[in-house]
């Protein structure tokens, strides 16, 4: 199973097939979805975590829906480019969904892209573009941040690569 980083990227990518983008934190996943084309990210749903194997079921469900190819998962660097215990994470879900091929196919392409500032980059558009300000927080502005932010870096692949 493919799992490529930034500077890994370069032909390995098939064109013309459609990649999911997955902002994962700990209580829920962003998921957005990009045409085959590749030049679109689309913001699709936000995924209540509860265990692995039913996040990978609601998963499968997109994944079959849209017809998905590989996977752009959000690597969650610090600042300093340093990889902490959520880079861990995003590496142990990379690792399980390859252990899935009747949901994510037979050995997935998995790219981790860094996913730095994405959920700033989407508070900030909430606030300043669409008039939601920070004052009504909660489960709403969550469930659009996750998902915007899945957009913003599946978007931000597309747009690199």
């Amino acid at each position: 199973m493919p799992i490529l980083k930034d500077q890994e990227i370069a032909g390995k990518v098939p064109k013309n097939i459609r990649l999911m983008g997955l902002d994962l934190g700990t209580k829920t996943i962003g998921v957005a979805v990009s045409d085959a084309a590749q030049s679109i990210a689309t913001p699709v749903t936000t995924i209540q975590r509860t265990k692995f194997s039913k996040d990978i079921v609601e998963l499968g469900k997109v994944t079959r829906e849209f017809d998905i190819e590989g996977y752009v998962l959000g690597w969650p660097l610090n600042m300093d480019g340093s990889q902490g215990p959520r880079c861990d994470a995003t590496r142990s879900f990379a690792d399980e969904m390859g252990k899935h091929p009747d949901i994510f196919g037979f050995d997935p392409l998995i790219i981790l892209w860094d996913e730095r500032l994405s959920t700033a980059e989407v508070d900030n558009f909430l606030d300043n573009t669409v008039d939601m300000p920070q004052k009504f927080r909660g489960k709403n502005r969550k469930n659009v941040i996750d998902k915007l932010a899945a957009q913003v870096i599946l978007q931000s692949f597309l747009d690199f690569y």
